[in-house]
């Protein structure tokens, strides 16, 4: 493999490693704060409970995001210097506030509230989890803003043949990142979602035939997990459509490569499912299942819209952007070659199906697990627990296939050219890669990977042992479970917090 090859898988492992945590991270944050504000509201045991046993899982996760996610910045310095040149000055940005809101913000609250229970006022400890929560949401904020720019860069102007930031506010207020972040928060109350409904679902059916005092707490968390995934579902919807007419406007080859639209069509189809090789760029070969004029429809809010094909667009983009590569020595096997326009056809097509079929399965087992624990049934079938586990894994599939389709439908650019922006504000990912040997690339993906698959063991361990251990094991030693204030004589405050943190 080439440099750039080896580049991109690295950073394609590691970052979608990273945001397997984040949006579980994000989605159970606020969920756990709102158990806890339900426990400061009505006293009742069985939320203070839920925020004990969920809020550790959350910590789990949360602590794993940290580990893999800091190597993120890093890579950009390791393997995409010239791209970290180019850019600096607008891509940065963003990234510093990310930096101000995760590392102080998040990490200050966070604290606050692990060894606060004993400490602090409910009131002032619940906004601690409420702070941290949002917290959480503003940083995901900023990435997408810095992620969003390289979708479609705004706010920025060539000085010196590189762009600086003319406008932070229009770095912020993209059109492409306004529609970004609902649609990831959405997709991380997804993920969460499933995560409740299946870990309750499993603990509701392993002791259906025993007494439980915490039945109520797990009939509770299926009902949150269950309505807070069909809500996540139609906010994905809307905000999904509403990506899409923005694509249609700023990324036309990555609409065209989604559907594997070879040709122009109007009004365009909606390819429900392909047969044959959709990789082949000319789809001689493919038989589409469509419904017609719906491409058409969610490009432009009208049936007759004309959707142009991979073969029109590759013809503009070899006008506007250049036929070959520089012939430069650094491009290794691509300096002079002809340049590629089209992503790959398979990854984007079928990426962006697996994101809408299973996001949408994760929705619906959520729903019939709500339908079929409704007034105190527990199914016997082992057929419910499989089903409602199996679950958890649909969202963050979803979410990682939808990431995957939007960075990969964007190449061969590290930087998409805005069509209505600065001539010129764009860059090939081949020329944004580091001046490294295929060996020091090769060192750095296998330790990466090697350490990363030991996070993921160890993360699982953690996960599963707590999950078994219900909601005891997230108890500090001495609590009770009824929520009840403690003697504020009691000096056991320290060791209860950090058993309740690790």
């Amino acid at each position: 493999m080439e440099v750039l090859d080896l580049a991109r898988w690295q950073f394609g492992i590691t970052t979608v490693y990273h945001f397997l945590m984040v949006p579980l991270t994000i989605g159970l944050s606020v969920l756990v704060a709102g158990m806890q504000t339900a426990w400061v509201r009505t006293g009742d045991a069985r939320y203070y409970r839920m925020t004990r046993f969920w809020g550790k899982l959350l910590l789990v996760n949360f602590a794993m995001g940290v580990v893999t996610g800091i190597v993120q910045e890093f890579q950009f310095g390791m393997n995409w210097s010239a791209y970290s040149r180019f850019v600096g000055d607008v891509f940065g940005a963003p990234l510093a506030m990310e930096g101000l809101v995760a590392f102080f913000v998040e990490s200050t609250f966070l604290g606050l509230w692990i060894f606060g229970w004993d400490r602090l006022p409910k009131r002032v400890h619940l906004a601690c989890a409420w702070a941290f929560s949002l917290a959480t949401v503003a940083s995901a904020y900023f990435i997408l803003a810095a992620n969003s720019w390289m979708q479609h860069p705004v706010g920025a102007e060539f000085v010196d043949g590189k762009p600086t930031m003319n406008s932070i506010w229009a770095v912020l207020t993209n059109s492409t990142a306004l529609a970004a972040i609902p649609h990831t928060i959405a997709g991380s109350f997804a993920v969460a979602a499933a995560f409740l409904v299946g870990i309750a679902s499993w603990h509701l059916w392993r002791k259906r035939h025993s007494d439980d005092e915490d039945r109520p707490l797990w009939r509770t968390s299926v009902k949150l997990g269950a309505w807070a995934g069909a809500v996540s579902f139609a906010v994905l919807a809307v905000t999904g459509d509403i990506q899409g007419k923005l694509m249609f406007e700023q990324q036309p080859m990555k609409m065209a490569a989604a559907e594997a639209l070879c040709h122009t069509e109007q009004p365009a189809s909606f390819s429900i499912i392909a047969v044959g090789d959709v990789a082949d760029a000319d789809c001689e070969s493919v038989k589409t299942f469509n419904v017609p004029a719906l491409l058409s429809f969610l490009a432009h809010s009208d049936f007759s819209t004309e959707v142009k094909g991979i073969d029109q667009l590759v013809d503009e983009y070899q006008e506007r952007y250049g036929t070959h590569y520089p012939d430069d020595p650094a491009l290794g096997e691509l300096a002079g070659q002809p340049v590629d326009y089209v992503p790959s056809l398979p990854v984007t097509y079928w990426g962006f199906r697996i994101m809408i079929g299973f996001g949408a399965l994760g929705a619906a087992i959520g729903m019939a697990a709500l339908w079929l624990t409704r007034g105190g049934r527990i199914p016997e079938s082992r057929w419910f627990p499989r089903m409602t586990l199996a679950g958890i894994a649909l969202p963050f599939v979803a979410n990682s296939a939808g990431w995957i389709f939007t960075e990969m439908g964007r190449q061969p650019f590290v930087v998409v050219p805005n069509p209505t922006g600065v001539d010129g504000l764009w860059m090939y990912t081949a020329t944004a890669v580091s001046d490294l040997t295929t060996g020091e690339v090769w060192t750095s993906l296998i330790a990466l990977t090697s350490i990363y698959a030991v996070l993921a063991a160890v993360e699982v361990f953690l996960i599963v042992r707590y999950v078994r251990g219900g909601v005891s094991a997230a108890l500090p030693p001495g609590d009770d479970g009824s929520g009840e204030d403690r003697d504020p004589d009691d000096k056991r405050g320290s060791g209860d917090a950090l058993a309740f943190a690790y």
